[in-house]
């Protein structure tokens, strides 16, 4: 049962933990670790508290390695919702299948975005 104040959440994970690692490898950071929602955390070489990987590093790592599955997921079934609510519109003669999908393709853009780094 869902209460008032709870909000459903959707998981979209902008990093593969593989890429992290091998740039905490090629680096000398250590034991990294996810403190929240793309908020990446690690031991700089010969540190004692860890630090945050910086913004510009994480932007590298995605403009270097792409999507992830997750994005890929979202924005294909954004893609898809489109069109069929395209097509309902049209079947239908109604134009609530592509305010639906607006909603829903706005929703999906938002996820998308990297507002953190």
């Amino acid at each position: 049962m869902l209460s008032l104040t709870s909000r459903p959440s959707v998981k979209i994970q902008h990093f593969h933990d593989e890429w992290l690692e091998d740039w905490c490898q090629e680096n000398g950071w250590t034991d990294l670790f996810c403190e929240r929602k793309n908020n990446y955390w690690a031991f700089p070489p010969g540190a004692v508290m860890p630090e945050p990987i910086p913004g510009k590093v994480l932007r590298n790592i995605k403009s270097k390695n792409g999507m992830t599955q997750s994005e890929k997921f979202w924005s294909v079934s954004a893609i898809i919702g489109t069109c069929v609510a395209v097509i309902s519109t049209y079947l239908l003669k109604c134009p609530m299948p592509m305010i639906v999908a607006f909603a829903f393709d706005a929703v999906t853009a938002a996820h998308l975005e990297l507002e953190d780094i």
